[in-house]
């Protein structure tokens, strides 16, 4: 926006896309500005401002402005309190004769949108949460906006398919807020597509959905699988020591990946200099975590059957995924750039605890590594493919 638009927004006490705040120490009061801003309930289509350093009547209250508010200020994006990840910039500028930072958020293609477990809403100048109707709408809208695969209807699938247990007692517990969860009159598909798994206007599940709780995933999404394959040697001529196939609900997938990154990670103890020893790992088990969880979150489900291939030689492990860098993501951006085909399957790895922050897993993995003194990952995306090498500790 250029700044007379600013100071309009800044100064119109009765719009809803307007908020204002005096200081960024109530940060509860922030995330809900964010949420209610991306959930877009009156339908705008545009974005809404989060003025911070102003007063209700949009005068300046003096705050500092400085780098670390706006690093706080932006990392409510990928903090994983606010689901799916809010597109949103944060900028200082100089309004009405004042600094302020400026929180630009844009309507989200996935709602609803929830901060710490809870839909907020816009109602006029004001935020409130979400009532049931306004969860239906903004479910029902989502039809019509959402672009990613995961989001997108399962036509083939119904209900009965899923396993709802899974839903109730593996998921929803850690996604919504517990006192929704307790009004007892919702019903299964009203749950499921609060949370973007369940499609009301197609009367089905979503590709989500089917990912995360179908009783057979493989059934509807062949392809959704890891397997696992090690190697007596450098190559795949070698004779194979072990084969293993990671399969079922998404949950049961990550958690196998996660026992088979504990297993590969091979502790041993080496000498130091000074007396006394060391462990090291072949391959540090928080690094095989981050790589693996990348590989079936970030991977192309959308009509592909190939499954990802983790191949284990003696000297590195290959961790292959389906799809290369998402259109958002350029080859130049990577890995410092953030873009998810998934965004519902991240949301999900984050909501079970899979994920700790957005968009720092390959950052995290090459930190594992240095600090275990081995090489760092070498990535190599192609178009249909991405390729994940991480060599063995010598």
């Amino acid at each position: 926006m250029i700044r007379e638009e600013l100071e309009a927004m800044l100064h119109d006490i009765e719009s809803d896309r307007v908020e204002r705040t005096r200081a960024a120490k109530d940060e509860d009061k922030i995330g809900q500005a964010i949420c209610a801003f991306a959930n877009d309930l009156p339908g705008h289509r545009k974005p809404g401002y989060l003025f911070i350093g102003a007063n209700d009547d949009g005068t300046p209250s003096n705050v500092a402005v400085d780098d670390r508010l706006l690093q706080t200020l932006a990392a409510f994006r990928s903090d994983g309190n606010i689901q799916p990840l809010p597109v949103m910039t944060v900028q200082k500028w100089a309004l009405a004769g004042g600094d302020m930072a400026v929180v630009e958020v844009l309507p989200s293609d996935l709602p609803p949108v929830r901060y710490r477990g809870r839909i907020w809403i816009r109602v006029g100048p004001r935020k409130a949460i979400a009532s049931e109707q306004d969860e239906r709408v903004l479910a029902e809208r989502r039809t019509t906006l959402a672009r990613t695969w995961d989001a997108r209807p399962c036509r083939e699938a119904s209900l009965p398919d899923l396993s709802l247990d899974l839903f109730t007692l593996g998921y929803r517990q850690y996604a919504v807020a517990r006192d929704v969860i307790e009004e007892k009159h919702r019903t299964a598909e009203q749950q499921l597509a609060a949370l973007r798994f369940f499609d009301p206007r197609a009367g089905c599940p979503t590709n989500a959905g089917v990912l995360l709780f179908a009783k057979d995933p493989l059934y509807f999404l062949p392809g959704a699988y890891v397997q696992y394959v090690r190697y007596d040697g450098t190559s795949q001529a070698a004779d194979v020591l072990k084969e293993r196939r990671v399969s079922g609900d998404l949950l049961s997938v990550m958690r196998g990946l996660d026992e088979l990154a504990a297993e590969v990670e091979g502790a041993r103890p080496i000498a130091l200099d000074q007396g006394g020893d060391r462990t090291v790992y072949d391959y540090p088990r928080r690094a095989l975590h981050e790589l693996l969880m990348n590989a079936v979150i970030h991977r192309n489900y959308d009509g592909s059957t190939t499954q990802v291939m983790v191949n284990h030689f003696a000297d590195r492990i290959e961790i292959l995924s389906p799809g290369g860098l998402y259109p958002d993501l350029t080859p130049e951006q990577f890995p410092h750039g953030t873009a998810y085909r998934n965004p519902i399957v991240a949301e999900a790895a984050k909501v079970l605890g899979f994920v700790n922050r957005f968009g720092r897993g390959i950052a995290i993995a090459q930190a594992q590594l240095a600090a275990n003194d081995s090489p760092p990952a070498v990535f190599e995306p192609a178009h249909n493919r991405f390729l994940a090498v991480v060599q063995r500790r010598p």
